[in-house]
């Protein structure tokens, strides 16, 4: 008697995935997580959530002269209220957004 072949569950490369649209938010589906690979600056979106980056290095630029060095596995909580502009200063930077959820 044969056996029923199983699906084997693939994982989702989210650097890759980010390097795919340099510059632009790609979705990840069915949740509140989005990546980009930095190509230049980017403002933020006006949306309370964590930044984390990936890969890389990135500045997330702050009002009243103040910035956030983020690092590989380090991650910054932005808020609504706060604009903010992001640029990579390591090539290959991907940062990952988790919006808040409500």
């Amino acid at each position: 008697m044969a056996r029923e072949k199983v699906a084997v569950p693939q994982a989702l490369h989210l650097i890759r995935l980010a390097q795919s649209s340099a510059g632009q938010w790609v979705g990840l589906p069915g949740g509140e997580l989005r990546v980009v690979h930095l190509n230049g600056k980017l403002t933020g979106d006006v949306t309370t959530g964590w930044l984390i980056c990936l890969s890389g290095e990135a500045v997330i630029d702050l009002p009243q002269n103040n910035f956030v060095r983020l690092r590989p596995g380090e991650g910054y909580r932005v808020t609504a209220e706060e604009s903010w502009t992001a640029f990579d200063t390591k090539e290959g930077s991907v940062l990952l957004f988790s919006a808040d959820a409500g």
